[in-house]
């Protein structure tokens, strides 16, 4: 189902909802659209407007002050792009750069994610022990930069310069 981004009346990325929900908040007068599908549009007997990508809310919204994104296995994966961070081919999983048992937590630098082979090859080791590189070095993304990366790579191609992500 197609996600659209919600974004707060001052442009600040608050979350990612359904297409539905989308249209309903137009619709309710209660946010107004940004940036739309070209081409697509939803009509039913009385509605005719183009498929959401970016929604902005007609009202400011108080969101608590979010310091830090949550870390999740997904999230790694999607900020990974799911690409292994030892060889480059698709990612299935998660693999801690200091394991666990070695005192490793579930953090956003400690954790990047990994094909199921080079996991099972680095083992219970370091990747200097196991003798392999890290291709890219891992980040804590912002929580606005992980809402953006939670969009599925078609509604993030879609989106206007000005909100897209550096590559």
């Amino acid at each position: 189902m197609r996600e659209t981004l919600v974004l707060n009346a001052s442009f600040e990325p608050l979350s990612a909802v359904s297409l539905r929900r989308a249209v309903v908040l137009v619709l309710q007068n209660k946010a107004v659209i940004e940036h739309a599908h070209p081409g697509m549009r939803v009509r039913a007997a009385d509605v005719d407007l183009p498929v959401p990508l970016v929604i902005r809310l007609c009202r400011y919204v108080r969101v608590p002050f979010r310091r830090r994104a949550p870390w999740s296995r997904r999230g790694v994966l999607v900020r990974d792009r799911h690409r292994c961070a030892y060889c480059g081919r698709r990612a299935t999983t998660v693999d801690h750069v200091v394991p666990r048992s070695h005192g490793g937590g579930d953090t956003w630098l400690n954790t990047v994610a990994s094909c199921a082979e080079d996991n099972h090859r680095k083992a219970d080791r370091t990747p200097e022990q196991a003798g392999m590189r890290l291709l890219s070095t891992p980040f804590e993304p912002t929580p606005s930069d992980a809402l953006l990366l939670a969009l599925g790579a078609a509604e993030r191609d879609g989106l206007p310069e000005w909100l897209a992500l550096p590559a």
